[in-house]
C-alpha cells in the first residue's frame, strides 16, 4: 500500500466523548474516518465537524457486540471509504454497582460491548490490514483496569482489553500490524458525569475533587486521549506494539 494513499480508520463509540475527539484528530492527520456508534444519527455531529474541515467521514450505525452487524458495517466501510487499516476500539458502556447489587445483565452488557465488541471489530478489520501489509489497532483500556470500587464488570473488561491487546500484537506483528492500548485516567465525558451522579456529586464538584488527586492538578479532556491514539496509529509508531499507555496526568500509585 502506498503511503500517499489515504488510510481509512474506524473509530467505534465515536458519536461523542473520547471517540468523537479521536475521529476528529485522525481526520486532521489525513485519515478517512468511519464514525461508528450504536445510533447512526448520533454520529452526525462528528461527521459534520470532520467534513467542515475538509475531511472525509462516514457515519455508520452498528452494535459492536452483534457479529452480523459488525460484518455488515465493515463491508459498508470498505465499499464507501475503502479498506480500513486503522481501528480504534473505543465503544464502551457503564453499568456500575457494587458486586452484591450487580445483575448478570449488567455484567454481560459491559463484557459484550468492551471485549466481544473489540474482538469482533478486530477480527473483521484485520483481514484488510493483512492484505495491505499495514495495520494499527488501538484499544481503549482504563485506569480502572487496576481495580475500582463499584466497577467490577468495567474493571475486568478493561483489564481484559490489555491482555487482548498484547495477544493481538504477538499474532499480527508479522503482517505489519501493531496493537496498543491507551488507558485513560479521569477524562471529562458524559460517562464520568454519570459516575459523579451515581456518587451524588455535581459534575463540576466531581471534577474538582478528582483534580486534587492528579499530579498535574487537572482532569483530562477527550483530546488528551486522541493525541495518544494519533501517535499509536501513525507510520512512525511501527516499532511500538503490545504496549499499554496510561494517560492519567501522572502515576496512579
Amino acid at each position: 500500500m502506498s503511503t500517499t494513499e489515504q488510510r481509512v480508520a474506524i473509530v467505534t463509540g465515536a458519536a461523542r466523548g473520547i471517540g468523537a475527539a479521536t475521529a476528529v484528530r485522525l481526520a486532521a492527520e489525513g485519515r478517512a474516518v468511519a464514525v461508528l456508534d450504536l445510533d447512526e444519527a448520533a454520529c452526525k455531529e462528528t461527521v459534520e465537524k470532520i467534513t467542515a474541515a475538509g475531511g472525509r467521514a462516514l457515519a455508520v450505525g452498528c452494535d459492536v457486540s452483534d457479529e452480523a452487524q459488525v460484518e455488515a458495517a465493515v463491508a459498508r466501510i470498505v465499499d464507501e471509504l475503502g479498506a480500513p487499516t486503522i481501528l480504534v476500539n473505543n465503544a464502551g458502556v457503564l453499568r456500575d454497582n457494587l458486586l452484591f447489587k450487580m445483575s448478570a445483565s449488567d455484567w454481560d452488557t459491559v463484557m459484550n460491548v468492551h471485549l466481544r465488541g473489540a474482538f469482533l471489530m478486530s477480527r473483521a478489520a484485520q483481514k484488510h490490514m493483512v492484505d495491505a501489509g499495514f495495520g494499527r489497532i488501538v484499544n481503549l483500556s482504563s485506569s480502572s483496569a487496576l481495580g475500582n470500587r463499584g466497577q467490577v464488570n468495567y474493571a475486568a473488561a478493561k483489564a481484559g482489553m490489555q491482555g487482548f491487546t498484547k495477544t493481538l500484537a504477538k499474532e499480527l506483528g508479522k503482517f505489519g500490524i501493531t496493537a496498543n492500548a491507551v488507558a485513560p485516567g479521569f477524562i471529562a465525558t458524559e460517562m464520568t458525569k454519570v459516575t459523579g451522579e451515581r456518587l451524588g456529586m455535581g459534575f463540576e464538584d466531581f471534577k474538582a475533587a478528582a483534580a486534587t488527586q492528579i499530579p498535574v492538578q487537572r482532569v483530562g479532556e477527550p483530546e488528551d486521549i486522541a493525541n495518544a491514539v494519533a501517535f499509536f496509529t501513525g507510520d512512525a509508531a511501527g516499532f511500538v506494539s503490545g504496549q499499554v499507555l496510561y494517560v492519567a496526568g501522572g502515576p496512579l500509585n
